[in-house]
């Protein structure tokens, strides 16, 4: 989804639609497809899995109404491509995972538990809060600029430069809030200290726990926004354990050939065809 939203920001202030025939607009899948097969071509993975969100609503709404309703509804060009870029990633042969009432982020979490000893993983998206799934087997690549630009994350480097370990970065989150996701952590306490609190007492229970140990200030925020405290540790929790119904094998990399490329043409996507043609061309060589 992450991918889709950038793809389509990217090219419709310019009025860049690359519509169909009937004039459905296609920049959006366009993009998310092209920046998958980009991803593909750099890692070149043996298996892949695409995630998605399923609707508006999930579990963290019921937790608090007041998450993600910030964000604007999106446009009426884009509308449209939420169903057409999962239906052309199934065209492509990639493995879809959606489940209702869950976030995509879920479905991620969830994968990375079943078959972080069976794989090395890659995670390829925008969202930081991913940093908490790291571990000595998973690496996450958050997208910077283009379709080829990553900001790398091992456990390792997480551990060296925030010097806790990955999980604890939601307990993070707690406490600092996240703007884009609507939820606000407490009030007055911003990513730094978030991340020294968590350091220094080890968790949102730690922190409690050792409330006279603080400055009056913050233990007076704290104190005030206690309840929000522990909420936000909920929304920020990424759930590992949705039973992911599907095997290893059942992610493995479908095979490209001249049909499926003359297909995606015939559908409209005549971008997403160039750009697979491209890269089987450098496969061969």
């Amino acid at each position: 989804m992450a991918l889709l939203f950038r793809s389509f920001f990217a090219t419709a202030p310019m009025h860049q639609f690359f519509r169909k025939a009937d004039g459905t607009p296609t920049n959006g899948v366009q993009g998310f497809a092209r920046h998958v097969l980009s991803a593909q071509s750099i890692y070149r993975p043996t298996h892949l899995a695409v995630c998605w969100d399923m609707g508006a609503q999930t579990f963290r709404n019921e937790l608090f109404d007041g998450y993600k309703a910030n964000r604007p509804a999106p446009p009426d060009e884009l509308k449209p491509q939420f169903d057409m870029a999962r239906e052309v990633s199934e065209m492509i042969g990639w493995k879809n995972f959606g489940i209702k009432g869950m976030e995509a982020d879920d479905a991620i979490g969830s994968i990375i538990s079943k078959w972080k000893d069976e794989a090395k993983i890659t995670v390829v998206s925008g969202d930081k809060d991913l940093l908490q799934l790291l571990n000595p087997s998973t690496t996450i690549a958050l997208t910077k600029k283009g379709y080829t630009e990553y900001n790398i994350y091992t456990d390792q480097r997480f551990k060296e430069e925030y010097e806790i370990e990955p999980p604890l970065f939601a307990e993070v989150k707690a406490f600092m809030g996240d703007s884009s996701d609507g939820y606000p952590g407490v009030k007055g306490i911003g990513p730094k200290t978030a991340l020294k609190l968590i350091q220094s007492y080890g968790s949102v229970d730690g922190v409690l726990q050792s409330l006279n140990e603080l400055k009056p200030g913050q233990r007076t925020k704290i104190q005030e926004n206690e309840e929000m405290l522990k909420l936000s540790l909920q929304l920020a929790r990424i759930n590992t354990e949705i039973p992911i119904d599907a095997t290893i094998d059942d992610c493995e990399l479908p095979i490209w050939d001249r049909t499926k490329l003359e297909q995606l043409t015939m559908e409209g996507y005549s971008l997403i065809s160039r750009h697979a043609r491209s890269l089987m061309e450098i496969a061969i060589r």
